[in-house]
């Protein structure tokens, strides 16, 4: 059984007890770790009281859960299953048992370890050795205790948020963009507001995105106007997560699936999130750090020549003059002045006079709305059948949906609204190049786009291929020597953005004498 702190030196006399002072908190908002000073405080207290040296603190654990649904890691904890291991202390001093584990797993590492170095565990005022078969069952019925504590609280906090979820009322972290109001008196939110200067931040991201920009340039261009928030500068992670949170087009989120209307105002329109989103989940678009580019067609025009079509790149000539070629080759080269005038001219063209026809979907419109219907049926119908499960029986105390027959519903109906969502989405011209669509003024409007706008439009209108010449030395434009396919035309591809392998990824070094341009 336990010791009081007051008796250990009769029980095992003429011992020195080096002590291993731990602490740890749950929550800590605001990073001041309160909580683990109070802890620790308490720790060095007794330790003087009972002449028990320290010799080493584990302090670190701010706003860190112990139970086994933590996201992370302890290294403090670890720290000290370490130190106990080393036999650098005698006995474990904490507050309480909950602040070493709420997880059975994280008992045992602990009592294992003590009890295979001979080290005592103090908590809660009292000393066991785990050596002993009534101090160990003790313990783990702590142990135990504090692991049902913890799953009852969670228990709670998932009731309070699914039902916070349901009213669509914001939890947790506040969404950048938007600001919270505070009753004065009773501390309870009134409302979540866009914030005056930070929203039309968050519009102008999506707006720049939809325009065909990457997160390269934005983030380059956000950084250049200050701060994201004071002391925190913008960085590619931040537009990652925001371009795909439903919430900014106020729609509540609660365990990564949309559960109905927010109700705080959207910062940006549904039709240019939904824009967005075709943008975002395309696979092969490069997310992270994509280079700046400088020139209109590397990376997107190909080679005519390779039967696998490889994507051309920029070099330098002998004369200085910038000229596309083959990527894996020297077979076809042009100019970069002659190939981009030539595309552009034949592109503008296209846009001012047949892309309406290229992207016109009246079809896929029809098939699309009469999907939403059929979509908005589905859900309600859903929704129906969980209220039905959620109400009870006045007189039996029975649900009226029974949980069974809403499994079965719900598994039935969840396959048919997931099909009518996809069916909903409508093949379209690209928010980039609808603008251009049959434009009096196309030239000038292409003038006014930026290079990785003008991009954007060439990947989705046309395929580009540069053939061989008839012969060394031949610089002009002859016939054949360029092949455009454009959207709507048959052999058509959409192209998605071409990701650029560094040497360094590929294992080898770049060949000598190459001077491939930055695209």
């Amino acid at each position: 059984m336990p010791i009081a702190p007051e008796y250990l030196h009769m029980v095992h006399p003429d011992t020195t007890f080096d002590a291993l002072l731990y602490g740890r908190a749950s929550r800590d908002p605001r990073k001041k770790g309160r909580s683990v000073a109070d802890q620790i405080a308490t720790g060095r207290e007794m330790c003087e009281a009972f002449n028990w040296p320290i010799a080493e603190v584990f302090d670190q654990d701010v706003d860190r859960s112990a139970s086994r649904h933590a996201k992370r890691k302890r290294r403090d904890f670890e720290a000290l299953i370490e130190a106990i291991e080393a036999g650098r202390g005698r006995i474990v001093v904490a507050f309480e048992a909950s602040r070493y584990y709420r997880d059975v797993e994280a008992y045992i590492l602990l009592r294992n370890a003590c009890m295979n170095n001979n080290v005592l565990l103090c908590y809660n005022g009292q000393v066991y050795d785990l050596s002993k078969r009534e101090d160990r069952k003790a313990t783990a019925m702590d142990a135990i205790a504090a692991e049902d504590e913890a799953e009852g609280i969670r228990d709670r906090n998932l009731r309070t948020t699914r039902a916070t979820a349901k009213k669509g009322t914001p939890h947790g972290r506040i969404l950048y963009g938007y600001a919270r109001r505070y009753d004065p008196d009773t501390g309870e939110l009134i409302e979540q507001y866009a914030h005056p200067d930070r929203g039309p931040i968050v519009l102008e991201i999506f707006e720049r995105i939809a325009a065909g920009e990457t997160e390269y340039s934005i983030v380059q261009s956000l950084r250049e106007k200050g701060e994201r928030l004071p002391g925190i500068k913008w960085d590619y992670y931040h537009l990652r997560t925001m371009l795909r949170n439903p919430g900014y087009a106020g729609q509540r989120v609660f365990q990564g699936e949309v559960v109905g209307k927010a109700t705080w105002p959207a910062l940006v329109p549904q039709e240019l999130f939904d824009q967005v989103q075709q943008i975002v989940s395309n696979p092969a678009r490069l997310t992270t750090k994509d280079w700046s580019v400088k020139h209109l067609l590397s990376g997107i025009g190909r080679c005519g020549e390779c039967s696998h079509h490889p994507h051309l790149r920029t070099m330098k000539t002998r004369r200085g003059a910038r000229a596309y070629q083959c990527s894996e080759g020297y077979h076809t080269m042009m100019r970069t002045e002659l190939l981009e005038g030539y595309v552009e001219e034949a592109l503008l063209g296209w846009l001012r006079t047949r892309a309406a026809d290229a992207f016109r979907t009246d079809e896929q419109q029809a098939r699309a709305a009469k999907a939403r219907v059929r979509l908005k049926a589905l859900e309600a119908q859903l929704e129906q059948a969980r209220e039905k499960a959620e109400t009870f029986d006045e007189e039996t105390g029975e649900p009226k949906l029974s949980l069974e027959s809403f499994a079965r519903q719900e598994a039935k109906l969840l396959p048919l609204i997931k099909q009518a969502k996809q069916d909903t989405e409508v093949v379209e011209a690209p928010p980039v190049v609808r603008g251009l669509i049959a434009a009096e003024d196309v030239e000038d409007r292409w003038e006014a786009l930026t290079v990785e706008q003008q991009r954007a439009v060439v990947r989705a209108c046309v395929n580009v291929r540069l053939n061989r010449a008839r012969a060394r030395g031949v610089r002009s434009i002859e016939p054949g020597r360029i092949t455009l396919v454009f959207a709507g035309e048959e052999g058509f591809t959409a192209q998605l953005r071409h990701v650029r392998v560094s040497a360094h990824a590929k294992g080898r070094a770049p060949a000598s004498g190459a001077s491939p341009g930055t695209g």
